[in-house]
């Protein structure tokens, strides 16, 4: 039998969401969707994009919200006009997304899918996948499966970003533990690197009215160069890589990594 990876542990999600997913991450959901727009080469801002590489739209953009989480990326994209889909493997996260859609009266379509099985043939024209979502799996092929799954879902033309925890960042900021106060919870966390840094280790542990929770996760990191090499093995040759959502570059005052990828 196949063992689960540490990341279809649903039990995990579901007490770690008001950690992962607190004020401050809902509070700049609308400045990244609206750089999502931009940074796919939508012209709703009666600016002149810089390279005339996407063909007219005949219809509403069709957007991909690829490990949605919650939905509050979906939502705003929705918000704003998009048909959106949002894939995640985790079913209280995609139950929530649909019951806040349609509290909000949006027609999001949300499926429950394992990124690695997801493709919907030259149909996007646009795929996000946010947050720090990218790097779960243990074997490394099935990253390479993800982002060739993403090429062939996307139209040509169409665009891809990923936003991620660069390398190159995680060794700038490493600390080995740190503790604060989030959604009532008092959370401990401790980090080390693993096998010349391919890996980030996470220890978490949530105390709250005298009640501990532990979770302990591997996640894979890339760093700028790796993944533009990975994403071209999966097909995409048009790669920008960028340190921010204001398109600035990703050097040492980074915050961020983003790939910017068109097909």
């Amino acid at each position: 039998m196949k063992k689960n990876e540490w990341f279809e542990d649903i039990e995990f999600w579901e007490r770690f969401a008001p950690i992962m997913f607190d004020e401050v991450h809902w509070a700049e959901v609308g400045e990244v969707a609206d750089s999502v727009t931009r940074l796919s080469g939508f012209n709703f801002y009666g600016e002149t994009p810089e390279e005339d590489w996407r063909e007219p739209l005949s219809s509403k953009p069709k957007i991909l919200d690829l490990c949605c989480g919650p939905g509050r990326i979906s939502t705003e994209l929705a918000l704003m006009g998009f048909e959106v889909t949002g894939v995640d493997i985790t079913e209280s996260f995609i139950k929530t997304a649909i019951e806040d859609a349609a509290a909000e009266n949006l027609n999001i379509e949300y499926i429950l899918e394992d990124a690695r099985k997801f493709i919907r043939s030259n149909y996007f024209d646009t795929i996000v996948n946010l947050y720090i979502s990218f790097g779960y799996f243990e074997d490394q092929n099935d990253d390479l499966k993800v982002l060739r799954n993403v090429y062939e879902s996307l139209k040509p033309g169409g665009a891809f970003i990923i936003e991620t925890l660069g390398k190159e960042i995680a060794v700038k900021t490493f600390v080995e533990a740190e503790w604060f106060e989030r959604a009532g919870y008092t959370v401990l966390t401790q980090y080390e690197p693993l096998d010349s840094w391919t890996f980030l280790k996470n220890r978490w542990i949530l105390i709250k009215d005298e009640k501990r929770v532990e979770k302990t996760f591997v996640q894979r990191l890339y760093s700028a160069s790796e993944l533009r090499e990975a994403l071209k093995e999966a097909g995409f040759q048009k790669i920008t890589i960028i340190g921010d959502w204001d398109k600035s570059a990703y050097d040492h005052r980074a915050r961020m990594l983003i790939a910017v990828c068109r097909k």
